[in-house]
């Protein structure tokens, strides 16, 4: 839950620094989590491990440059979990020698880690609606917006039907994706 609202005050608070402050007067400029769970995601998390957050509210005609800012706001969320992944593993490299991590805690940070480097990958899949498509097509709207408009409009149909698959059958090609770029952020971060 935390790892969820961290993720979306980054995108509300990088449109802000941008210009918009459309998030911060509906109240999303904040880590209250209350702000920023849907309900539906929230229960779908507990249910079947999957779920979502309220996607930020953000006015691109507010912005200072609408392509490039639209890719920063994007951008925010993913970096956001990876910050905090990176300094959940600095905090267990720091107190794995002290004789001060309990098997609970350091289970507690490595699962933490883990959410948010999977949570940033994953949103950073260039597919639509996730964060990645907006950063993709960014740039491609610059020399091909015609496949960027139909990344963008067919994106959440495409996404949906990899997510059924990998329930269905229990092969996921999303995590056939994501796996390597999570063990290497997992590396990286906690050693483990």
């Amino acid at each position: 839950m935390f790892a969820l609202s961290f993720h979306e005050f980054a995108h509300a608070w990088m449109a802000s620094k941008c210009g918009d402050n459309t998030a911060a007067r509906m109240g999303r400029l904040t880590l209250n989590p209350m702000a920023h769970l849907d309900v539906m995601g929230s229960l779908m998390i507990l249910f079947v491990g999957f779920g979502w957050a309220k996607p930020v509210p953000v006015d691109s005609r507010y912005l200072r440059d609408p392509r490039v800012d639209m890719m920063k706001v994007a951008a925010a969320g993913p970096i956001s979990n990876l910050l905090l992944a990176m300094l959940s593993g600095m905090l267990f490299r720091f107190l794995i020698g002290t004789g001060l991590l309990s098997e609970s805690i350091s289970l507690l940070i490595y699962y933490f880690t883990r959410i948010n480097i999977t949570l940033a990958v994953f949103n950073l899949i260039p597919v639509a609606p996730l964060d990645g498509s907006q950063i993709f097509s960014g740039y491609l709207m610059r020399t091909n917006p015609q496949l960027a408009w139909k990344i963008q409009s067919y994106g959440p149909q495409v996404l949906f039907g990899l997510i059924l698959f990998g329930y269905v059958t229990g092969f996921s090609i999303l995590w056939l994706i994501m796996e390597p770029f999570v063990n290497f952020f997992m590396l990286l971060f906690i050693a483990m």
